[in-house]
């Protein structure tokens, strides 16, 4: 069976210091190679990837470049950087499997429901079992803390951000989230 990963906020050619330089890096491109080099590290090529937006930024061309390197089948869902123009140019990509403004799945009897943007999927359901519930998994605040916004409800934050430029193993990120229920 392939692995399933999420990640968001890529950010590729991204060339401001607020993206690369809380990632630790000097340039943004250091912070590319990096993320191609840690995605292609774990990422084989019959693995999913879903990528909660934000892929690049600035320069299309170099960053379509970029994206046909990753390795794996990659569903794009929209983030507020990625235009009309890069929706339709990453259907360009034979790696790009999906496009789309936002997803449900299910996976391993477990509801997500991924976007880019943080959202509130479940409440007053506490009482119920983490598989009757849905799970938000998102981006777009290049928060550090996967459970930063957990004080709302079952919220997963997956940007590059909060797992040193490397996307998140579903089924790991789901034993963190188990843990922190049972806290």
């Amino acid at each position: 069976m392939n692995n399933v990963f999420v990640t968001s906020d890529l950010h590729l050619f991204h060339n401001k210091s607020f993206i690369y330089e809380p990632r630790n890096f000097s340039s943004v491109e250091e912070m590319n190679t990096a993320i191609v080099d840690n995605w292609n590290s774990i990422v084989s090529a019959e693995d999913d990837v879903y990528v909660l937006g934000d892929l690049m930024l600035n320069d299309n061309e170099r960053g379509l470049e970029l994206i046909k390197t990753l390795n794996g089948k990659i569903h794009v869902i929209r983030g507020n950087h990625d235009t009309n123009t890069r929706m339709e140019l990453y259907k360009t990509c034979d790696n790009i499997v999906e496009v789309c403004e936002a997803k449900f799945l299910k996976y391993k009897k477990q509801n997500y429901f991924l976007s880019h943007f943080p959202c509130l999927t479940s409440n007053c359901d506490e009482d119920k079992p983490l598989n009757a519930r849905v799970i938000s998994i998102c981006g777009h605040s290049h928060v550090k803390d996967v459970f930063a916004d957990w004080d709302k409800g079952l919220i997963v934050h997956v940007e590059m951000d909060t797992n040193n430029c490397t996307p998140w193993l579903l089924d790991t990120l789901y034993e963190k989230i188990k843990e922190k229920v049972t806290m």
